[in-house]
């Protein structure tokens, strides 16, 4: 069997726990990302205020990103999730359409420009794209295409693994590169937290922490801006808050919105 060595800086800052290393993740994000993350909610607010879309794309695991964005309880229309299935159909594992299969197509150059051109663009739309590496060819090919229609690219990723990782694109650029703004998740270098005695390789990875918390601050400050813009926003709602009744309601007024503003693209 053979290993890989593990980056020194990385395997510096990795923990014994991994709710240390959880909260590290939270208070990078919360030190260092908050002003990206303010200019980021107001590129969405724009968006949606203007009857625009927030367009949302991962592959691989970045996909949980994307569905934490909508549609979820306490989430609402504007946010446009294009996942797929593809590249994130991560629980067959092997056989058909087996993991193998998807990391494959992740580094398939030209395939995020077939993903891409599947859809049409407003004047007002928007990009949040989602890596930890921010080297895969699709999510290249698909940060490339937006800034060709004009469209803001939002990347979420760890500028720290990025930097040590090399583009699979043969433009060479990585996303942190392409993007308008970059918001970097918190994670380490090599995404896995904790290092266990007697155990080579670090696990528990940190990203989908970052991603998650990125995402849901984002989608609360644009809440707060469109509120009090007089367009308050439409939010998938439980019944423990506002009865049977009502959530249903709210439920069907989320997706009726949500119909409306996709049906153009």
């Amino acid at each position: 069997m053979t290993t890989t060595n593990i980056n020194v800086e990385a395997y510096s800052i990795l923990n014994t726990h991994y709710l240390d290393g959880v909260k590290k993740v939270i208070e990078r994000v919360e030190q260092t990302q908050m002003d990206v993350i303010d200019r980021a909610a107001d590129i969405c607010f724009n968006s949606i205020y203007k009857d625009g879309l927030v367009h949302l794309f991962g592959s691989g695991h970045s996909r949980m990103a994307v569905e934490e964005m909508y549609p979820r309880y306490g989430s609402f229309p504007g946010f446009h999730p294009m996942v797929e299935l593809s590249l994130t159909n991560h629980h067959a594992v092997v056989g058909s359409n087996g993991q193998r299969q998807a990391m494959f197509l992740e580094n398939v150059e030209g395939f995020g420009r077939v993903i891409a051109d599947n859809f049409h663009y407003g004047a007002h739309d928007s990009m949040m794209l989602f890596s930890h590496s921010g080297a895969g060819s699709v999510v290249i090919d698909i940060a490339l295409s937006m800034k060709e229609h004009g469209i803001p690219v939002i990347a979420v990723t760890s500028v720290g693994h990025s930097q040590q990782s090399r583009s699979k694109h043969s433009s060479g650029y990585r996303l942190f590169e392409l993007a308008d703004i970059v918001i970097d998740n918190g994670a380490v270098p090599g995404d896995a937290m904790v290092k266990i005695e007697g155990l080579h390789t670090p696990v528990g990875p940190g990203s989908t922490i970052g991603n998650t918390l990125i995402v849901n601050l984002i989608k609360c400050k644009v809440a707060q801006k469109l509120t009090a813009a007089g367009k308050p926003p439409k939010v998938i709602t439980s019944a423990i808050f506002v009865g049977e009744d009502a959530s249903k309601e709210l439920f069907n007024a989320s997706y009726e919105e949500y119909w409306r503003t996709t049906r153009s693209i």
